[in-house]
């Protein structure tokens, strides 16, 4: 497995996807993919695709797991991803307006951090 430089600094963003670059070409609002992140991890670490997308694959299981257990997830210079209750509440439904009970449930909230708000705003 190819290794990546610390060199760079942690807020580094050259090699990595930026301004310039047009990801999710043909796929429909020009979204990013799993794909497409498998093939960068490809094209920049020099792994097979398949380790990329194993890599992928097993670092969005990760996140999953830590989220399930209701535990946050802080990526420095990125953001965090918390997992917040919300209540039962009453809700109507917008056709008829005839009130509903909503149940109680978990919502996943992401925040991105200074550093990651002003990169994109860049």
């Amino acid at each position: 497995m190819g290794k990546l430089s610390h060199a760079q600094g942690p807020y580094d963003t050259s090699g990595v996807a930026g301004p310039t670059m047009t990801f999710g070409q043909g796929h429909p609002g020009g979204s990013m993919r799993k794909s497409d992140i498998a093939n960068e991890i490809f094209e920049k670490v020099g792994v097979s695709k398949k380790e990329a997308s194993d890599i992928v694959e097993l670092i969005l299981n990760l996140l999953k797991s830590v989220l399930q257990k209701g535990e946050s997830v802080k990526i420095a210079g990125f953001g965090n991803f918390v997992v917040r209750s919300k209540g039962a509440r009453k809700g109507r439904n917008p056709r008829t307006g005839q009130e509903i009970g909503i149940t109680p449930r978990r919502v996943v909230t992401f925040r991105p951090s200074q550093v990651f708000k002003k990169y994109v705003n860049s």
